[in-house]
């Protein structure tokens, strides 16, 4: 496979990037070439090509060679444009229509023309939009960070850049992109949600890699403490430790009021910002020179001077010296970006053995869930972050806690995982599919402690359903449809045919590429009489038992909390004196949805049933909890795997289920199996 990737910002090469040398020269550019590095190894990967913008002058020669190899599969092309020099991101769009002549001419030179193009940015979806139209490739698209995202953020103040022409290009790149590639699920499902042309079913979540060994064996450089120490009146003192380009975005201004405003966080803590390379602030672009003068500003205000250390520059190569400084001294790393689409700072840092602060808003989230290294906060609260800092550094057992949860980050965030599930979906997306036999029995299973959960038994699972060509096969789950597709890929779980999630308050069917999904709008519209979401969370508010899960677990059809049993009590009888209709559903003791009335994992199945046009009886479900019950008991046949939860086998309406003797996915093929041969016996 030929994979073209297309990414016209910043100052691109293949060796010692200097990050924060201009405003767009960020981390898009080492999430790309780490992508190249990691897809090269692929076998089934014959030439990777990126191209990019030629321009000469500032900020360097570098940026006029017109080819440079970056290893034995890939290389990075520099194409013509119609103006000479470097331009800035706001810029960009006037370069669009000139450099996608030149990369159309510069494939028509080719051996053979790309398999697919990877745009990143807009504006390199731009030109992969024309690609398209006129040489038939279609694009895969990474947005990196959305102009709708930073508009919300920055609101209308004077001096910000218009991002209407932006939000435009990106709404076309949502419409016509094959696959919509995320790396959180803030981003695919907040930040994508805001576009008109958003469509979940076309994008997935695929966190990026980070080569961490470096990081995890970092080692603190006399030359870089030196560097440091000259700001410092207390060289020793435990480290905020803060890495970002001083764009408004990265928000380190409110880091800076954070600690100029709680004198107890300056007495137990020096203040290190880490922002950018820079000779003379004059020569930066606006953003950045005033950025800095706004943080040169607040540390005068404040009168830091001695307790925070502000460098005008540092190497690629001293960042792990810069998080073993923070380590040693018993310090944190500090995020407080209005947004963050990823973070891999976060993952250096964690694997180096720091605790974090980070913004609540983007990729954070994940990592935090995922990784248990930190305190997520609000970033437009100075009090919050101040607050969370203190609390790490005054707690040596929550300290410790999240220093073992970094440890993790490592085999969280791999780029050989990465590429593999990258690579399989783009081959889907290039490969034609046969077409599909129409089912004549199907499965729906929960995935969590059910289809997966138990690596060997999945292998198994995967190799059975293999062989199962007129069996359709579905999953049925309290996740998120980003969520349980992440899940299910990163396992290697055969692809269902429909998507029953969010406790069955979303279905989403396959398309016939194989690939993406489309949401079911009949079931939403039959679903949504009756339900008054805002009512219903008002309507709860106050119940002291009751406690709102995070805010990616709200659903505009779902809202969900953690409560006990005496919570889901509650929940009943206050939305009874309030006259709301819904439906409450409690599992694994202490997870509590509440859906539309009409919704649940059963009214789904059974609504995927009667799509498929099959009898009762044509139907196997598999579960193993609670919020897994409205399914089990609608099904004749019923599945409960082994390892079941929430006493499922003794429920006075699963009686009539077959409850395995073998766990996981092992105990779905064994029900499978023994209904089929009731079947078989009674014909």
């Amino acid at each position: 496979m030929f994979v073209l990737h297309v990414a016209l910002q910043g100052c691109l090469r293949g060796r010692d990037v200097v990050y924060g040398l201009t405003a767009d020269t960020g981390g898009h550019i080492r999430y790309l070439l780490d992508l190249v590095a990691a897809s090269a190894q692929d076998s089934d990967i014959g030439r990777i090509v990126v191209a990019t913008r030629r321009f000469s002058g500032a900020p360097g020669p570098d940026y006029a060679v017109p080819e440079e190899r970056l290893g034995d599969k890939a290389t990075l092309v520099r194409l013509s444009s119609a103006s000479p020099g470097y331009r800035t991101k706001e810029e960009m769009h006037a370069e669009v229509a000139s450099f996608a002549e030149s990369l159309i001419a510069w494939i028509g030179a080719q051996a053979r023309a790309p398999d697919l193009i990877h745009a990143h940015y807009a504006d390199a979806a731009a030109v992969a939009e024309i690609v398209e139209d006129r040489l038939g490739i279609p694009f895969v698209f990474t947005a990196h960070s959305l102009g709708r995202v930073k508009a919300a953020m920055l609101g209308k103040a004077a001096g910000q850049p218009d991002l209407a022409g932006r939000i435009a290009t990106e709404e076309r790149a949502l419409a016509r992109a094959s696959l919509v590639i995320a790396s959180s699920r803030d981003e695919a499902e907040v930040q994508y949600a805001g576009y008109d042309a958003y469509d979940p079913g076309r994008i997935r979540v695929l966190p990026p890699g980070s080569d961490l060994a470096r990081f995890a064996d970092s080692r603190p450089d006399p030359r870089v403490d030196a560097t440091l120490a000259r700001f410092l009146h207390d060289p020793g003192k435990p480290v905020l430790l803060a890495l970002a380009r001083p764009v408004a975005r990265k928000n380190l201004a409110a880091l800076v009021r954070a600690y100029g405003e709680n004198p107890g966080l300056q007495a137990r803590a020096n203040l290190v910002l880490i922002a950018g390379t820079r000779q003379d602030i004059d020569a930066l672009d606006g953003e950045m020179a005033e950025t800095l003068r706004d943080l040169l500003v607040l540390i005068d205000r404040y009168d830091l001077y001695g307790r925070v250390a502000y460098p005008k520059s540092h190497r690629p190569e001293d960042v792990p010296a810069l998080y073993a400084h923070a380590r040693v001294r018993g310090g944190l790393f500090v995020n407080p970006a209005l947004n963050e689409p990823f973070g891999l700072t976060l993952l250096e840092a964690s694997a180096a053995g720091l605790p974090l602060v980070a913004t609540d808003s983007g990729g954070p989230n994940d990592i935090v869930e995922t990784c248990g290294n930190g305190i997520l906060v609000d970033p437009r609260r100075p009090d919050a972050i101040a607050a969370a800092a203190l609390r790490l550094l005054d707690d040596p057992a929550l300290y410790t806690r999240c220093v073992a949860g970094g440890a993790r980050a490592a085999a969280a965030y791999d780029w050989d995982r990465h590429a593999a599930r990258y690579h399989a979906l783009l081959r889907a997306l290039v490969t034609p599919v046969p077409p599909v036999e129409a089912p004549r029995q199907l499965l729906i299973c929960d995935i969590d402690n059910t289809l997966v959960g138990c690596e060997a038994a999945l292998g198994i699972f995967r190799r059975w359903h293999s062989r199962q060509a007129s069996l359709a096969f579905g999953v049925a789950t309290g996740r998120s449809f980003h969520s349980a597709m992440a899940v299910l890929e990163q396992q290697d779980s055969p692809r269902p045919q429909v998507m029953i999630t969010s406790v069955g308050s979303e279905i989403h069917h396959l398309d016939e590429n194989g690939v993406t999904y489309t949401a079911d709008s009949v079931w939403r519209a039959a679903i949504l009489p009756g339900w008054e979401r805002e009512a219903i969370r008002a309507a709860l508010v106050g119940l002291a038992d009751l406690a709102p899960q995070g805010p990616l677990e709200q659903r505009a059809l779902k809202l969900s909390y953690f409560g006990g049993a005496a919570a889901a009590a509650q929940v009943r009888a206050r939305l009874g004196q309030a006259g709301l209709r819904a439906s409450v559903i409690h599992s694994h003791g202490r997870y509590l949805d509440v859906l539309p009335e009409r919704a649940s994992k059963g009214s789904a199945v059974d609504h995927v049933r009667a799509l498929y046009r099959l009898p009762e009886r044509a139907v196997f479900v598999a579960g193993d909890s609670g919020n897994d019950v409205e399914m089990l008991r609608a099904r004749v046949q019923a599945i409960i795997v082994a390892n079941y939860s929430d006493g499922l086998a003794a429920h006075a309406a699963l009686q009539h289920s077959y409850v395995a003797r073998a766990s996981h996915a092992r105990g779905i093929i064994e029900g499978v199996g023994h209904f089929r041969r009731m079947f078989a016996h009674a014909t």
